[in-house]
C-alpha cells in the first residue's frame, strides 16, 4: 500500500487539486438544486406586481396561433398557484373583435417588431362572460432572419373602466347638448364647472367664470338676502328651487328658474352644488301677454268682456255687503260704422282710442270702463245711493262728447254716444242680466233719436223682441214687395204752387202691420240693408216722377232722403249716376236730403262725395237744420243748395220768441249764403204767414198736405190752384 507520505510530492499536489475540484463541483450542484427549489426574489417581486395591478400573463406562438395564458393574475399572496392554459387565439376572441386582432397583429409583424403591440378586445378568459381587456406585448423570440416567433405580454381587465368612461362620456355629452345652463359650485360657492349652455346664456367665457363667486350673475335688489337664503337651504337641506333675476355679461337682465341639488365628491368627500338654470324671460313675457290678452282690449287697453264680468261680479258682492247700488252703462257710438267705413279702419281705431280716453277721463279712473268690441263700451259705477245718480253720469258723458275727438294732427271729428242704463239691484242681481238690460236700454236710446240715454224698464224687453222680429222680416222685404212710397208736396212761395215732393218710405207687413220709418230705418242702417233699400227708394222715386213728367208735370222735382251709410260707404255718386241713367231721369230734378248730424259727422270726407253729386246736377239739402251742431265754416264749404228748418222750431211759431228768432236767423243766413230755405212741419195759417213774411222759399207740412200715395199726390198737385195754399183747402189736414 502506498501512503501519501511515501508518494512523490508532485503527485500529492495533483490529488489535492482534484479533491478540491470535486468539492467545488458538488457545492455548485447543491446551489443549482437550491435555486430550483425556491423562487428568485426578483421573480417574486414581479409576480406580486402583476397580481397587484390585475394584469394577466400571455404568450402567443406566431406559427401555431396558440395562446398560452394564465387564468389569474399570477400567484396571489396567499400562495395560490398559477394555472396556465393554451388555446387557439381565435377561440378566445369575441367574433366581432377578431378582425381587429388580426389587423393589429398584421401591422405589428409587418414592422421590425421593435415596438409594442397594444389593442383593446373582448375575450373569454374565465368562461363565457365576455370581458374587455387591454392587451400589451413585445416580441420575445425571433428566427435567424429576425422574423418574430413569439410575442409575450400582459392583459388587463378594463370592463369596469370602459363602462365608467362610457358613462362619463354620455354625461359630458348630455351636459354639452343640454339647453339648460348647468353650473357646478364648490363648498365655498365658487364655480368649478359650467356647460356650454351656461356660457351662451350668460355671455361669459369659461375662464371668466371658473373660480368666481356664485354671486357673479345676481341682479336682485335684495340679492344678499336671496343669496344667503339659497346657500343656507342648499347646505342644510341639499336642495333649493325658485326664480332669480340674473344679469348677463353685457348687463341685460333675465329671469331664470333655478334648481339646486347638493352632491358629494367621492374622492374629496366635500359637497358640490349642481345648479340648473332656465331662462324664462320670454316665457314670462308671453305669459304676461296672454294674461293681458285674456283680460284687456289690445286697441284701447281697457278691460275686455272677461275682466268686466269678473269686476262686475266682485262689485255686486261688495254691494251686497254695503247695501248700495251699482249702475251699468252700455255706450255705443252713433253712426260709427259709417265713419269707420268712410275714413278707413286706421282712423276708426284712432277714434275708438280717443273715445275710450274721453269716457275714462269723464267717469274717473276709480270706475271700470270696458270695451266689449266694436264701438261698444261698458261703464260700471259703484257706491250709488239712488238710481238717478246714474242719469247724471250719463249726461256728463254725452256732454263730454260735444267736443270733437282728435284723430290725428290735422283731423278731428265729432261723434255722439247713446247710452243704456241698468241698476243693481233694481233691475237684476247678476252680471249677465245687468249687461243685457243695459244693452236693451241702449237700443231704446238709439231708437229715441240717438245722442241720449235711457234707463231700463221691463217694457223694453218687449221692444227688444220686436226689434229682433223686424230685423228678420226686413231681410226679405224687397223680395216680398212690402215697401212703398208716400209723397208729400212742398209749396213754393215764388211759384205760388207745388214745386216738388218729398219721397217718404213706408213698410206694410202682412203679419206685422204698418211699421213706422223711425222704427225700421235704424235697423236697416245697422244691418247694412239700407244700401239695397235706399237704392230701391231712389229708383222708385225717379220712375214715379218721370211718369208724372210724361203726363204733363214737367216742372216737378223729387227729394229723396239719404243716410250717412249710403253716402260714405261704397261709391254712392256712382249708384246715383247709374240709377239716373237707367231710369232716364234728369239730375236737375233730383234733390238728395241729408240730416245735419250726418254731414257734420265727417264733413271733410262728405264734401268730396257731395261735390261729385253737384257736378252731376243733383241738388243737395240739409234736413232737420238746427237740431245738430253745424259749423258755419263747414256749411260754407259744403255744396249745399237747400236748408230745411226743422219742425221743432216751426212748431213754436209765431208765439215762441226763441223759435221765432232762430227761424228768422236761419232764413237770413241761408239767403246770405245763396241757399234756398224750406220750413218743415207747417200746420197752421199763423205759421205760414210768419214764414212768408220772413221770406221763406218753400213750405212743407200738414197745412199743405199730408204724405199721400203716388196716385193721390198726383191728383193733389193737378187740382191745386196756383194762387196760394190758403185758397186750396179749408184748413189744416189731419195727420194720417
Amino acid at each position: 500500500m502506498i501512503v501519501p507520505s511515501q508518494l512523490h510530492v508532485p503527485v500529492a499536489a495533483l490529488l489535492v487539486a482534484l479533491l478540491a475540484l470535486c468539492v467545488m463541483l458538488a457545492l455548485r450542484g447543491r446551489a443549482r438544486r437550491a435555486r430550483a427549489g425556491a423562487p428568485d426574489e426578483r421573480v417574486e417581486r414581479l409576480t406580486l406586481a402583476l397580481w397587484a395591478t390585475g394584469e394577466r400573463y400571455w404568450d402567443y406562438d406566431v406559427a401555431s396561433g396558440q395562446l398560452r395564458h394564465t387564468t389569474c393574475a399570477m400567484v396571489a399572496p396567499d400562495g395560490s398557484e398559477v394555472v396556465e392554459r393554451t388555446a387557439p387565439i381565435e377561440t378566445l376572441l369575441h367574433p366581432e373583435d377578431r378582425p381587429i386582432a388580426r389587423e393589429a397583429l398584421a401591422r405589428y409583424l409587418q414592422g421590425d417588431g421593435s415596438g409594442r403591440l397594444q389593442v383593446q378586445l373582448r375575450v373569454a378568459i374565465d368562461g363565457d362572460d365576455w370581458r374587455w381587456v387591454r392587451a400589451r406585448g413585445r416580441a420575445v423570440a425571433r428566427d435567424r432572419d429576425g422574423a418574430v416567433l413569439r410575442i409575450a405580454g400582459t392583459a388587463l381587465d378594463i370592463t369596469a373602466t370602459r363602462a365608467a368612461e362610457r358613462e362619463h362620456r354620455i354625461a359630458a355629452e348630455v351636459l354639452r347638448s343640454m339647453r339648460e345652463a348647468v353650473a357646478v359650485i364648490d363648498a365655498q360657492f365658487r364655480y368649478v364647472s359650467v356647460n356650454p349652455a351656461f356660457l351662451r346664456m350668460t355671455g361669459y367665457t369659461e375662464s371668466e367664470v371658473l373660480g368666481q363667486d356664485a354671486r357673479l350673475l345676481d341682479d336682485n335688489s335684495d340679492s344678499e338676502d336671496v343669496s344667503r337664503h339659497l346657500r343656507e337651504q342648499a347646505t342644510r337641506h341639499g336642495h333649493w328651487s325658485g326664480e332669480l333675476r340674473q344679469r348677463r355679461k353685457d348687463g341685460e337682465q333675465f329671469l331664470a328658474t333655478v334648481e339646486c341639488r347638493t352632491v358629494h365628491d367621492a374622492d374629496l368627500g366635500t359637497p358640490l352644488h349642481v345648479f340648473v338654470l332656465n331662462d324664462i324671460t320670454h316665457q314670462k313675457r308671453a305669459e304676461q301677454e296672454l294674461r293681458y290678452l285674456a283680460n284687456f282690449d289690445t286697441l284701447t287697453s281697457l278691460p275686455n268682456r272677461s275682466l268686466l264680468s269678473e269686476r262686475l261680479s266682485r262689485a255686486i258682492a261688495r254691494a251686497q255687503d254695503t247695501g248700495r247700488r251699482i249702475a251699468v252703462l252700455f255706450l255705443d257710438l252713433d253712426r260709427f260704422k259709417d265713419i269707420n267705413d268712410s275714413l278707413g279702419h286706421a282712423a276708426g281705431d284712432r277714434i275708438l282710442r280717443a273715445a275710450a280716453t274721453r269716457v275714462q277721463q269723464t267717469v274717473g279712473m276709480h270706475h271700470t270702463v270696458a270695451r266689449l268690441g266694436g264701438d261698444e263700451f261698458t261703464i260700471v259705477i259703484e257706491n250709488l245711493d239712488e238710481a238717478q245718480a246714474a242719469d247724471r253720469i250719463a249726461r256728463e258723458i254725452i256732454h263730454a262728447f260735444e267736443a270733437p275727438l282728435r284723430i290725428d294732427e290735422r283731423r278731428q271729428i265729432t261723434i255722439s254716444p247713446s247710452l243704456g242704463i241698468s241698476v243693481y239691484p233694481d233691475h237684476a242681481r247678476g252680471p249677465t242680466e245687468l249687461l243685457k238690460q243695459a244693452d236693451i236700454a241702449m237700443y231704446q236710446a238709439k231708437a229715441a233719436g240717438r245722442r241720449t240715454f235711457m234707463r231700463y224698464d221691463d217694457a223694453m224687453d218687449i221692444a227688444a223682441r220686436r226689434r229682433t222680429t223686424l230685423t228678420g222680416a226686413l231681410r226679405e222685404v224687397l223680395d216680398r214687395g212690402e215697401l212703398r212710397l208716400a209723397l208729400q208736396p212742398r209749396h213754393s212761395m215764388a211759384l205760388d204752387g207745388i214745386a216738388s215732393v218729398e219721397a217718404l218710405l213706408r213698410w206694410h207687413s202682412p203679419t206685422l202691420g204698418e211699421i213706422p220709418p223711425s222704427e225700421f230705418i235704424p235697423i236697416a242702417e245697422e244691418s247694412g240693408l239700407i244700401h239695397e233699400i235706399g237704392e230701391w227708394v231712389l229708383r222708385e222715386a225717379c220712375r214715379t216722377i218721370l211718369d208724372w213728367r210724361r203726363q204733363g208735370l214737367a216742372d216737378i222735382s223729387v227729394s229723396v232722403n239719404v243716410s250717412l251709410l249710403q253716402l260714405l260707404r261704397g261709391d254712392f255718386p256712382g249708384v246715383v249716376r247709374r240709377v239716373l241713367d237707367e231710369v232716364g231721369f234728369p239730375p236737375e230734378r233730383l234733390e238728395l236730403e241729408l240730416t245735419e248730424s250726418v254731414l257734420m259727422a265727417d264733413a271733410e270726407h262728405a264734401a268730396a262725395r257731395l261735390q261729385a253729386l253737384r257736378t252731376m246736377g243733383v241738388s243737395l239739402a240739409i234736413d232737420d237744420f238746427g237740431t245738430g251742431y253745424s259749423s258755419l265754416a263747414y256749411l260754407k264749404r259744403l255744396p249745399i243748395t237747400t236748408i230745411k228748418i226743422d219742425k221743432a222750431f216751426v212748431a213754436g211759431l209765431p208765439d215762441d220768441p226763441e223759435d221765432a228768432a232762430i227761424t228768422t236767423t236761419v232764413i237770413t243766413m241761408a239767403h246770405a249764403l245763396g241757399r234756398t230755405v224750406v220750413a218743415e212741419g207747417v200746420e197752421t195759417e199763423a205759421q205760414l204767414r210768419f214764414l212768408a213774411e220772413r221770406g221763406c222759399d218753400e213750405l212743407q207740412g200738414y197745412w199743405i198736405s199730408r204724405p199721400l200715395p203716388p196716385a193721390q199726390c198726383l191728383a193733389f198737385v193737378r187740382e191745386r190752384p196756383a194762387h196760394g195754399p190758403a185758397a186750396a183747402g179749408t184748413g189744416p189736414v189731419a195727420p194720417p
